[in-house]
């Protein structure tokens, strides 16, 4: 399916550009967890796919590395080498995967990137000590950087940000499909911005900050990442009931099956029509999924997700007008923004 149909261009570049920064970004990143107690560091490199579990190499990549690209663009924003923003693109790379070992934990997920999760294959407690291990890496990585104290303070209140929309998340899955106290979709948002925008926006924040950006430039890539965070899970959740399994990885309107409350179901439920009072009471009951769907998708439910996502992009590219930057940097940015809106997975 095309994701996001909008007036973006094909992604070429962001391919090269997601390589350039991780092969910066890799050797920083392998130095860090090499300083981690061994069993843990274990658990990390699995959890980056370096390897697999006992510790042989897998030669895995880790992943696309957008938050580290975003790091280093940030730096290279500012006028600087891309390497001032690597100390930043580290730190948030492992606060990323902190929070991705307690997530599977929380949300009872048994795989990931088609792979058991970590709490799957070393056991719950070990895997709550890698994350918190992984937490503390990162504020050590970025404390030790030039500028580290002020860095260290943004990326404090990312996740703060984070934790708040952990929390809320968490809560809407106690909370009714239907009536006063239901999910509306600007709670949704909010808690999208938290969750998924606030570390974007650090990363590309504190890349500047390190790459010795003024206070406008900074406070303009934190915007424009909190703005993609949403947009980002939008999509995400367009593709979680209605993506290709064979691309994601996930069964066929797999967030339905898992009950989740995503975007697509509550601009559906909020619409008013007569009919969303029978998709809450299918939804309630647990009835089939393709049925709820197909209610979804007739209630303007993915219409809604998807004009969200152009929603925050426009106001992303409106973010990065707001300052003067260099050109090429800009161009990059603008690549991985389409590359993961047009994304299939």
């Amino acid at each position: 399916m095309t994701a996001l149909p909008s007036t973006l261009r094909a992604p070429t570049e962001a391919p090269q550009v997601l390589r350039r920064c991780r092969e910066l970004v890799r050797p920083a990143l392998v130095e860090a967890v090499g300083r981690m107690h061994p069993w843990v560091g274990e658990m990390a490199a699995y959890s980056f796919g370096w390897c697999e579990v006992g510790g042989a190499p897998t030669g895995g990549s880790g992943g696309k590395g957008v938050r580290q690209a975003l790091a280093v663009l940030g730096a290279e924003a500012a006028g600087a080498d891309g390497r001032a923003g690597v100390p930043a693109a580290v730190a948030v790379e492992l606060v990323h995967t902190f929070s991705l070992l307690h997530d599977d934990i929380m949300d009872g997920d048994a795989a990931r990137r088609r792979r058991p999760t970590v709490w799957k294959a070393y056991g719950t407690g070990p895997a709550v000590l890698a994350g918190d291990a992984l937490f503390a890496l990162a504020v050590e990585t970025l404390a030790a950087a030039p500028g580290g104290p002020q860095a260290v303070r943004v990326l404090s209140a990312a996740l703060g940000d984070l934790v708040r929309g952990q929390a809320d998340d968490l809560l809407f899955a106690t909370r009714p499909w239907a009536g006063p106290q239901r999910v509306r979709v600007e709670e949704y948002r909010a808690m999208a911005e938290h969750k998924t925008g606030a570390l974007l926006g650090c990363a590309a924040s504190v890349g500047a900050l390190l790459g010795g950006a003024a206070p406008s430039v900074v406070e303009a890539l934190d915007r424009a990442g909190r703005h993609l965070g949403i947009a980002f899970q939008a999509v995400d959740d367009v593709l979680g009931i209605w993506g290709d399994p064979a691309v994601t990885g996930k069964p066929v309107h797999g967030d339905l099956r898992e009950h989740k409350k995503t975007f697509p179901v509550l601009a559906a439920l909020g619409s008013g029509a007569p009919a969303s009072r029978r998709l809450a009471a299918l939804l309630d009951s647990g009835g089939e999924p393709g049925e709820a769907a197909a209610l979804i998708d007739t209630l303007g439910g993915r219409t809604e997700a998807l004009a969200e996502a152009r929603a925050h992009i426009a106001a992303v590219e409106a973010a990065l007008a707001d300052v003067a930057l260099p050109a090429r940097p800009v161009e990059e940015l603008r690549s991985l923004l389409e590359y993961l809106m047009l994304r299939d997975l």
